[in-house]
């Protein structure tokens, strides 16, 4: 599995623009500070939706691309077909493993939501493995939105699956809690 690209639409300015909008004001100029973009992040404002990520896995196992299909909101999936009569093979031969090629086109807070339940330990370990390796490509270019996606236990700050794996009472989990209130960008 890889990705095949990465493309960022939009630009923390017109982000910004669109908050300035919804508060009554005029546009600005340049770009915003890397503490205002992390704290619109955090707050998850309307104007993060802006922020427009498309990328594309390749050989991503079916059941796993099957995992990203169930996010709905904000995002737009693409999943190449199994159908019998545009591939000329039997769907019904062909097993869950089978890659399949899944593009998607989604907002930022979208990446936030899915973020919650794929880098969850309860998540399976090929689809959370999957979506490291979407936030390691969009680490490389929007480094902010890459530090607010956390799982599900350090965004709430406490553990709230049926079945726990224990995390959300250690001391591991407590410094990671406190990084993610309090980051830095000295």
């Amino acid at each position: 599995m890889r990705i095949d690209y990465i493309e960022i639409k939009a630009t923390w300015r017109e982000v910004a623009d669109a908050a300035r909008t919804t508060v009554g004001m005029e546009k600005g100029r340049g770009e915003p500070g890397v503490k205002w973009r992390h704290k619109m992040l955090l707050c998850e404002h309307s104007p993060i939706r802006q922020l427009i990520i498309k990328w594309k896995w390749v050989d991503l196992q079916y059941w796993v691309s099957v995992h990203f299909v169930r996010h709905k909101i904000g995002i737009e999936h693409f999943v190449s077909t199994q159908r019998s009569d545009r591939t000329g093979v039997n769907r019904d031969e062909l097993p869950q493993s089978q890659m399949v090629t899944h593009e998607c086109i989604a907002n930022a807070q979208a990446i936030i939501n899915i973020s919650r339940k794929r880098l969850c330990a309860q998540a399976s370990r090929e689809t959370n493995k999957a979506w490291k390796l979407l936030l390691d490509a969009v680490k490389k270019e929007l480094p902010e939105l890459y530090n607010v996606c956390v799982p599900e236990c350090i965004y709430r700050g406490f553990c709230p699956e049926l079945n726990s794996c224990g995390w959300a009472a250690t001391d591991a989990f407590a410094e990671k809690l406190k990084q993610y209130r309090e980051v830095s960008f000295d």
